[in-house]
């Protein structure tokens, strides 16, 4: 994929203002000097975790997207933050997943932490000194909330979490980790038997394992999380007690599943780039293979599926930009976004042949990366179950409706560019 910036295509003008415009361009500019050098290198040494990369992107404020001026941050929104991981991830996927992992508990902060400690935790992060996780996900339990088997009980002024975690985006940038506990006895609703704490990654009791770099999106950490009698104070905890389902549910939804499918919109643009370029290259036949139309054939069905995944992306984050209900829109474009994504590049690897499996080449880092954002924040099965909810009428908790007025960043100015 060529690190050269692009325009926006003119089908997501509607859904851009002038300030979203001049984000886009930083973010390729940024991509095309910091990123794509690093790339090979990322690829050569999976096993070694991305902390440059990290470090720039933190030191733009890219982490604090969301978060409110107040606190620090750039309070741009979603479409803006859709924006920062879709343009970074045409270029490293890997990359990309190191932004959205940060800004899915900056999301449950905003929308569950007090004001005091919305300004001890943001601030940090909107200076670059702190990056998060979100700690959900068990080696038994895998992402069904339910069965989740970590502990926090009660003593004095403290809570001790004991458990594991695994999976953990940012394992090992994190200076803290928003972690989702059992607090009820065996019995209790789901609804009301967990809470989300935030751990400091220094707190004793805590370990990071080494990280072991999986399929893909190498240089980017999501290792797993030891804690033994973790002690954290009162006020560490976000939410109400028992609030930990609400935390987790609504940040997996209005952040996770959109940040998701950027990330795939991502790959998908960098794979349909790759594969033009080597038919429109590649002789036969006194022509190209790009001029055969059995060929053309398949790209056009790439070609169909991008430009699909590119207005879902955009535009169920700008709904969720205007405080409207869009929790079926969000987890759809994760879907699809994903789907579509791993359709095109699993086609790429046919027309390419043998020299798909040329390490050196990007399609195979393409193909490696996609299969990362299909079971984050629900595999699609999971997915199909929320969309037959809304098909039924049966998806009572809205989200992006009851948590509307810290998501509707900015409503449009009519007289605005």
């Amino acid at each position: 994929m060529s690190a050269t910036p692009t325009t926006p295509p003119p089908a997501l003008r509607p859904y851009l203002t002038a300030r979203h415009e001049v984000l886009w361009d930083e973010a390729d500019a940024f991509a095309a000097e910091h990123i794509a050098s690093r790339v090979a290198r990322m690829e050569a040494a999976p096993g070694r975790v991305e902390r440059k990369v990290a470090d720039l992107m933190a030191a733009r404020g890219w982490f604090a997207v969301t978060i409110p001026a107040s606190f620090g941050g750039l309070g741009a929104g979603h479409v803006a933050k859709t924006i920062l991981v879709h343009r970074i991830a045409r270029i490293s996927a890997a990359a990309a997943a190191i932004l959205q992992a940060t800004l899915i508990p900056v999301g449950a902060l905003l929308h569950f932490a007090t004001y005091e400690q919305k300004g001890r935790w943001l601030p940090r992060v909107a200076d670059g000194s702190l990056l998060l996780s979100i700690a959900v996900t068990e080696p038994q339990a895998g992402g069904h909330i339910g069965g989740i088997e970590t502990t926090a009980e009660r003593a004095g002024s403290e809570w001790v979490i004991t458990g594991r975690k695994v999976h953990i985006g940012n394992s090992h940038l994190a200076g803290a980790h928003l972690v989702v506990a059992r607090t009820a006895e065996a019995g209790v609703s789901t609804s009301q038997a967990l809470t989300a704490f935030m751990v400091e990654s220094s707190r004793r009791g805590l370990s990071v394992p080494e990280h072991r770099p999986g399929l893909g999106l190498h240089g980017f950490s999501a290792g797993r999380l030891d804690l033994d009698h973790v002690r954290v104070p009162e006020d560490n905890v976000v939410g109400e007690i028992g609030q930990g389902l609400s935390v987790a549910q609504s940040s997996s939804i209005l952040y996770g599943r959109p940040n998701l499918a950027a990330v795939s919109l991502g790959i998908h643009e960098a794979v349909v780039a790759a594969t033009t370029a080597r038919l429109k290259t590649r002789p036969r036949y006194r022509a190209s293979l790009s001029d055969l139309p059995v060929l053309r054939d398949r790209i056009g069905g790439m070609e169909a599926r991008l430009r699909a995944g590119r207005i879902l992306a955009y535009q169920s984050v700008h709904l969720l930009d205007q405080g409207l209900p869009c929790d079926a829109d969000l987890i759809n474009a994760k879907y699809l976004g994903h789907q579509w994504a791993a359709q095109s590049a699993q086609d790429a690897m046919e027309l390419h042949g043998a020299h798909a499996f040329d390490r050196d080449y990007a399609l195979q880092r393409l193909w490696r990366d996609i299969q990362h954002t299909y079971p984050p924040a629900g595999t699609g099965e999971v997915q199909r179950i929320r969309l037959a909810d809304a098909a039924f009428d049966e998806d009572h908790i809205q989200w992006s409706e009851r948590l509307a007025a810290e998501a509707a960043w900015a409503r449009p100015d009519p007289t605005a560019a």
